[in-house]
């Protein structure tokens, strides 16, 4: 059999992307944050979309000198413009032909429903509402270092040691690799240590919790042996609240351990958390919905966005480049496509997202205006079924969006869970039966706890049928303990 090669033509039927559909999907999961950006990139690369500027200072000057002038010279205004209406109507009736024309040449890229944005630009907050940059843990640390070692090498050694400490002030090398690392002694890295441990805040560079405590104990110079004790060789029943297992493996009372385990909580099992740079992320709300008499109104948060417009200079300019330079044509041409497909892209994901908000408003009309009680389950298959979109979609529009409530702010994910069925056949939603658990603990009898099958019990009652098994991840979940610790912390402090 001989090899070699040759061209063929094959026809086939296949399902593409085409770039006017791959950019709308590419807008779809934006912020309006991350959506600025994607609109300046546009704006560097095509000549043919440009800001539609807003004239308010234009406005408020005119309006002022307006009530600086008197009514004859009102009057003499008003005679002057109505002459010149035949005039302005002459060209924009002109103008309007000569735009329609244009658009009729690029019917293709245009709807029926077809419309540019428009967003009010927002001034620049004042320098003073912006928060300055927090000291992070490991330049206090150096900082430290550099006022506390002066010999290179130990200097050397602290700054390895602090940079394998973690944000909770714990050391994740060993110190026999870090000996290895520096090729020094491990003698020599453990004085390097003990000193960065009494270094702000008490306690960091240790190497495990029992490490961080002793070393707060020594520094604070706490001479309660007994908490010395606990911590030295009893830190597991500590942390499981075992407190009578702890009590007759000193020896002592549950009413005498009390004082001893206080003294522990004084102390600060991580350390390295006072300088966390752990930030708040303010949430910008991509949807805003308010109650106006006894309707909810929903509108797109568009703060920040500029308003995009064709530029009417290279609108001008292809027609005249169509005659006589067919170069410029085509390549004004494409960027004529690319910013209709951009535009229509734009008006495509503000519908999308409305259509969104509006059937989870309609949804949980409930809920926003009686509370959590009356929350409704929903998936992101019933949505796309109501709204005729792939469930692909719904979840590229919910993703990193945020709306803002009259019950507070929410993410748009916040609303798709499971449903429980009844014993009547309704859907319960699993965040109903979250926050029936959370109150049913709340009101337990502290002596005597709630167990998961009871629990089970008490939510089955009350038409709420689930397994232990899903009360049991359920209270995971929303961090609750199981019953029996809850009873022995109760028993702990009221001893």
């Amino acid at each position: 059999m001989i090899l070699k090669q040759q061209l063929q033509q094959k026809q086939v039927q296949r399902l593409i992307l085409a770039p006017a559909l791959q950019q709308a999907i590419k807008l779809l999961p934006l912020t309006n944050l991350e959506l600025i950006e994607i609109i300046d990139e546009e704006l560097s690369q095509n000549p043919m979309l440009e800001i539609e500027e807003e004239t308010t200072e234009e406005k408020t000057e005119a309006g002022a000198e307006g009530e600086q002038k008197d009514k004859a010279e009102m009057e003499k205004e008003q005679e002057e413009a109505k002459k010149s209406i035949e005039v302005e109507s002459a060209v924009d009736v002109q103008k309007k032909a000569e735009d329609q024309e244009f658009e009729a040449y690029f019917q293709e890229y245009f709807d029926d429903g077809f419309r540019s944005l428009y967003f009010e630009e927002k001034k620049a907050p004042d320098l003073e509402n912006i928060v300055s940059k927090s000291l992070s843990l490991w330049d206090h640390l150096n900082w430290q270092a550099n006022l506390t070692f002066f010999d290179k090498e130990d200097k050397e050694i602290a700054q390895y040691i602090i940079g394998n400490i973690n944000e909770d002030g714990y050391l994740i090398s060993s110190i026999e690799e870090i000996a290895k690392a520096m090729s020094v002694s491990l003698e020599r890295v453990n004085q390097v240590q003990d000193k960065i441990k009494r270094f702000d805040p008490v306690g960091v560079g240790s190497l495990d919790l029992k490490e961080a405590l002793l070393t707060q104990m020594d520094y604070y110079e706490i001479k309660d042996e007994l908490a010395r004790e606990i911590v030295s060789h009893h830190l597991h029943l500590l942390e499981k609240s075992d407190y009578p297992h702890l009590a007759r493996s000193l020896g002592i009372s549950l009413e005498e351990i009390r004082s001893h385990i206080e003294v522990i909580k004084d102390l600060d099992p991580t350390p390295g958390r006072k300088y966390s740079q752990e930030k708040t992320f303010y949430v910008f709300p991509d949807i805003i919905v308010k109650k106006e008499d006894s309707e909810f109104k929903i509108t797109l948060n568009d703060e920040g966005l500029p308003r995009l417009r064709i530029n009417s200079f290279y609108r001008k300019m292809l027609a005249q480049a169509s005659k006589e330079n067919s170069d410029a044509c085509r390549f004004l041409k494409d960027r004529m496509k690319k910013a209709f497909w951009f535009l229509r892209s734009l008006d495509q994901r503000n519908k999308t997202i409305y259509k969104v908000a509006k059937y989870i408003v309609d949804k949980q009309k409930d809920f926003l205006e009686k509370g959590i009680e009356f929350i409704k389950p929903l998936t992101l298959i019933e949505l796309a079924q109501e709204i005729g979109v792939h469930e692909s979609t719904v979840g590229r529009v919910v993703a990193n969006k945020y709306i803002q409530t009259p019950r507070g702010v929410f993410s748009l994910k916040y609303f798709f869970h499971k449903s429980l069925s009844g014993d009547y056949g309704e859907e319960i939603s699993s965040l109903r039966v979250k926050e029936r658990i959370k109150k049913l603990v709340e009101n337990e009898d502290k002596k005597d706890p709630l167990s998961d099958i009871e629990i089970g019990d008490m939510l089955a009652r009350e038409n709420f049928r689930i397994a232990r098994r899903t009360v049991a991840k359920y209270r995971k979940q929303l961090r609750i303990q199981p019953s029996h610790i809850r009873k022995r912390k109760y028993w702990m402090e009221e001893a």
